[in-house]
């Protein structure tokens, strides 16, 4: 059992360094800003999901997975909040059509 918790918290941890890498690349070879930023905000929403699930069967107590949880959603908010922000701006400077 305790072989497939290790394999389990393996896969996902390496399938969510695989979504940060690929927001990474979608930052550097997207052309708008807007396109840039939805790429790396969902890419490592969905990396710092995987990474999270992952490493909660190794936590030593339900208060540790409830922090690891409640981590991972105030990122999510603080995410969508400065997308949204961000987002605002550039339409203000007129980089897109609205």
């Amino acid at each position: 059992m305790n072989a497939l918790l290790d394999l389990f918290t393996v896969v996902m941890v390496f399938a969510g360094v695989f979504f940060f890498f690929a927001g990474s690349i979608g930052m550097l070879r997207l052309p708008t800003t807007l396109s840039r930023l939805h790429a790396l905000t969902k890419a490592d929403n969905l990396g710092l999901g995987l990474v999270v699930l992952g490493i909660l069967p190794r936590v030593d107590g339900p208060l540790d997975g409830l922090k690891l949880v409640l981590v991972w959603f105030l990122v999510q908010v603080s995410a969508g909040t400065v997308s949204q922000l961000i987002a605002v701006l550039v339409r203000k400077q007129g980089e897109v059509e609205p």
